[in-house]
């Protein structure tokens, strides 16, 4: 059995605490935290034999101020390349290659409810358009349907827009992202024209939530319950609201760092550290006989 090499911290800390101060979208949360890091490295607190568990430790000191979910140093057993977001994007593409492009389920059930499950993530627009466009004009003939995001852990805020644009009529503004970088928004819109058929905005429509469901699988459920369009049932989303981008700090480590923050047009806030709510709570595994029963009472009625 070979003894793991012992990881030198100290180049990893002064990295992350410097991608931390320049890019965090709160600059005093990011000089407070840079702050303990750099407190923790002189104490020995990271004089540890493995990156896995140096990540596990970075990890819940950068989240002990605010809780941010998406600030973290993430361990990757495969070395990742230097090049920034590349190691997030090797990674989706091979989830994305074994999930039929994230939709690996649609399904007509009795009534005319028809289920689309989008998942494990909401992967990039110019990956995922093709399968994602199948999907819902497939579903778009349905009385009512169920959006699937249970086992969704987020993705692209522009695939979001995207998939909001089949199950609206109209152009829509549904997030405006706060950058820090420039102190500039960016507002994120429906499509106003989208291939193949859409669902529409008047059928019933329901989303599937569960504690897994995390970031851009969050804001479509958020955007979608706050418009009035959906209902969503299921339990409480993770929580994760701001928009993260990710440098290669060492051969098997990563730091995500939230470059910005979500607004929403009609609630004015976001879901960050609350999760979405759902209109109809419940365990996540009876959420989808609690959709189609309601779903099915809507339609009667």
């Amino acid at each position: 059995m070979t003894t793991p090499t012992k990881i030198s911290p100290a180049p990893v800390i002064d990295e992350t605490a410097r991608l931390l101060t320049e890019h965090y979208t709160f600059p005093e949360i990011a000089e407070q935290v840079a702050g303990l890091l750099q407190r923790r490295l002189a104490e020995g607190a990271y004089d540890v034999d493995a990156a896995e568990e140096l990540a596990r430790l970075v990890t819940a000191d950068l989240q002990s101020a605010n809780g941010d979910r998406h600030l973290r140093l993430k361990h990757h057993t495969e070395p990742v390349p230097e090049k920034k977001g590349a190691a997030t994007l090797e990674s989706m593409r091979r989830e994305f290659d074994t999930s039929l492009g994230g939709v690996p389920r649609v399904e007509l059930l009795d009534g005319g409810v028809a289920v689309v499950e989008l998942a494990p993530m909401l992967f990039p627009l110019e990956w995922a358009a093709e399968p994602l466009s199948a999907a819902l004009t497939l579903a778009s003939r349905a009385q009512a349907l169920i959006v699937d995001l249970r086992g969704n852990r987020g993705g692209d805020p522009d695939t979001v827009a995207f998939v909001c644009s089949y199950l609206l009529d109209e152009r829509t503004h549904l997030n405006t992202m706060s950058w820090r970088r420039g102190d500039r928004t960016e507002q994120s819109w429906s499509l106003p024209h989208v291939p193949g058929a859409r669902f529409g905005g008047s059928k019933p429509l329901y989303v599937l939530s569960s504690g897994t469901t995390f970031s851009a699988a969050e804001e479509l459920a958020y955007d979608l319950q706050q418009l009035g369009r959906a209902v969503v049932v299921g339990e409480p989303t993770r929580g994760g609201a701001h928009p993260c981008q990710g440098w290669t700090v060492h051969p098997h480590l990563e730091a995500t760092v939230p470059v910005g923050r979500a607004v929403n047009p009609v609630s004015g806030t976001n879901w960050e550290g609350t999760g979405v709510q759902p209109d109809v709570p419940c365990p996540a595994a009876e959420s989808l006989d609690r959709a189609r029963t309601l779903a099915l009472a809507q339609l009667a009625s």
